[in-house]
């Protein structure tokens, strides 16, 4: 057997760059490149290991956790038939990736993590940044990854890369079981040397297949559709992620059955389309609420029934409702005591389409979805165009309106947290499966820059669009500086309102009164953080760190900002101030925040009192 004498992180980066991905004939590179910062537990292997192989090229960060959203924003625009590498020290660097693990694992989105780790050895212990147990010894923070990962490995022995490549890889391309995988590298461990085999390097594509699912079930399900009266599709990231949108057009054309989309599926068809309801579930649009509320047979498409989806298990009310669910992952596709049908959406989809033949729901029922289409649309109009952006500070509507109305079909709108992802699950006109990008998985505070660029290194033909609340700013602006490194030109509109608008809300709700959500000083008399508010100027930071920064008062002076930027050769923010109260109106639809049983103040006492009404509505489902 040929062999080829490699250190374990010169023979992990020979393998990885001969990895290759492939679907429906088409096949490309697996990754990307690598994202690192480099310390005392990787700059000697790992480190080295990058700088001797170019084409596998190297990103430098400035935060682990912002590195790991870029990677995850990079698959989910390659619609997880790409990745990237993230590389860190022991210690801090390796724990700061905690976070992006945890996202892309509870977003089902391939990233791998190589972070350094300490002494095999164990004679130098305990190395810096070492946590020491009293009861073990074989144990470190890498430990920590293990909840957060689809697959954990420790690389004590050169040999055993041999045997854990290849389930990496396996995790990664697998559309079941992917998320974070980490491969924990002990500092020693990188810099020793291998007689590794040959064939170990060789070009190797990962087929992505379609299976096909149980044709009895599949068939189960057809009858199910056929009679039911007042079915509704749930589609979820999955169907986007299969590149089923098209087939999925075609079979609620023919069928007339209503689609619904989850903060992942939306986009998985154009908002236009005579059968599209919009956003379904706590943040939906009034009118998938009430059909939602009615349906008797819900499928499900690539969705794994979140919470905000299922308005916390209160959304479908209907007391004869069943379920089909069309999942790839058998995990999924049992929720809600459902019809399982295990397999790949576009390919399931089709079949189902042939078993029901001229099958089509009656015809007072598609012409009230065809109303129920023209009937939002004509409410989110007018929600876009209130004040016209003349009342100031503007809504943050407004800004949505304008970004929605200025961007191209196949552009892309990115965003995460606080009150954005629900106005934007109502409001937003969906023109392509990838121009509604929002992490609400994780609802990350600080993924929406580093995932701007990650998406736009996944496609660089596509305009990239970050809307960014001033908390999420806060805590993870890094990457601009990454961004104006490389070349990497996108746009971040800037919505500064002083606060955290979602948890303000959320905390009315409660009968919280907004505390500890507005970014004031704190006033002695009473103790709180109720004074003036903060001299803040995020504008200047992001114009510091390399961006062009374009400030924005109202609908007009955006509308010329997001002109500018187009045209602009780097970064661009657009800075804009927004009311912290005006948030478009919730639909009638519940998500369950408990409430104190017992307060002295009257408004947690009425809040208490409607959560337990609440609670009535919610359903189990056997």
């Amino acid at each position: 057997m040929k062999t080829r004498r490699l250190t374990v992180a010169q023979a992990t980066i020979t393998f990885l760059k001969n990895q290759y991905i492939e679907r429906d004939g088409e096949e490309a590179p697996y990754f990307g490149g690598c994202f690192g910062i480099f310390g005392h537990g990787n700059v000697a292997g790992l480190g080295q290991a990058l700088h001797e192989n170019p084409d596998f090229r190297y990103y430098q960060s400035r935060n682990e956790q912002s590195m790991v959203h870029a990677a995850v924003a990079y698959a989910k625009v390659k619609n997880r038939l790409g990745a990237f590498v993230c590389t860190t020290s022991i210690g801090p660097g390796a724990t700061n990736m905690i976070t992006g693990a945890a996202l892309a694992t509870i977003n089902r989105l391939p990233v791998l993590l190589l972070p350094g780790d300490i002494f095999a050895t164990r004679e130098p212990n305990p190395v810096l940044q070492q946590l020491e147990s009293a009861g073990t010894q074989d144990i470190s923070v890498n430990d920590c990854f293990k909840p957060v990962s689809k697959y954990w490995d420790r690389i004590n022995r050169p040999e055993q890369l041999i045997y854990s490549l290849p389930e990496v890889m396996r995790v990664l391309t697998s559309q079941a079981e992917m998320g974070a995988v980490t491969l924990s590298m002990p500092q020693d461990v990188q810099t020793h040397a291998y007689d590794y085999p040959e064939e170990l390097f060789k070009k190797r594509v990962w087929k992505v297949g379609r299976p096909r699912p149980d044709a009895g079930i599949v068939t189960e399900a057809a009858e199910w559709i056929r009679s039911a009266k007042k079915p509704v599709i749930v589609a979820g990231g999955g169907a986007i992620y299969s590149d089923a949108s098209e087939v999925l057009h075609q079979f609620a054309i023919k069928t007339g059955i209503p689609v619904g989309e989850t903060f992942a599926g939306k986009g998985a068809v154009r908002f236009d389309q005579p059968y599209s309801v919009g956003g379904l579930g706590a943040t939906g649009t009034k009118y998938a609420i009430e059909v939602a509320n009615e349906a008797d047979l819900v499928i499900g498409i690539g969705t794994r029934y979140s919470d905000f989806t299922t308005a916390s298990k209160s959304i479908f009310q209907n007391p004869d409702v069943r379920f089909v669910n069309i999942n790839i992952s058998e995990f999924d596709a049992f929720k809600h005591a459902a019809l399982p049908v295990v397999g790949d959406a576009k390919a399931t989809i089709e079949e189902l389409s042939a078993l029901l033949g001229d099958f089509e729901v009656s015809a007072d029922y598609r012409q009230k979805i065809a109303d129920i289409n023209k009937a939002w649309d004509d409410e989110v109009t007018r929600i876009y165009e209130e004040g016209n952006g003349t009342i100031s500070p503007i809504d943050q509507a407004v800004v949505i309106g304008a970004l929605n109305s200025f961007m191209d079909d196949r552009d892309v709108m990115i965003n995460a947290s606080g009150s954005a992802p629900g106005d934007l699950h109502k409001l937003w006109r969906a023109t392509d499966p990838k121009n509604f990008h929002l992490e609400y998985g994780f609802s990350c505070m600080g993924y929406e820059i580093a995932a701007g660029l990650g998406a736009k290194m996944a496609d660089p033909t596509r305009e990239i669009y970050v809307l960014c609340g001033d908390g999420g700013y806060l805590m993870n602006n890094h990457e601009i500086v990454t961004a104006i490194q490389e070349g990497i030109r996108f746009t971040i509109l800037l919505l500064n309102n002083n606060g955290y608008a979602s948890i303000g809300g959320l905390s009315e709700s409660i009968g919280g009164e907004r505390f500890g959500t507005r970014y004031q000083y704190r006033e002695e008399n009473t103790g709180h953080l109720s004074g003036e508010f903060l001299p803040v100027d995020l504008a200047k930071n992001a114009e510091s760190l390399g961006a062009i920064v374009i400030r924005a008062t109202d609908k007009k002076s955006l509308d010329e900002a997001l002109a500018q930027s187009k045209q602009n050769e780097r970064t661009t923010v657009i800075y804009i101030e927004t009311n912290l109260y005006r948030t478009v109106k919730g639909y009638h639809a519940w998500w369950e925040v408990p409430v104190a049983e017992v307060s002295q103040s009257p408004s947690v006492q009425k809040a208490f009192e409607t959560y337990k009404e609440n609670k009535k509505t919610q359903r189990i489902f056997l």
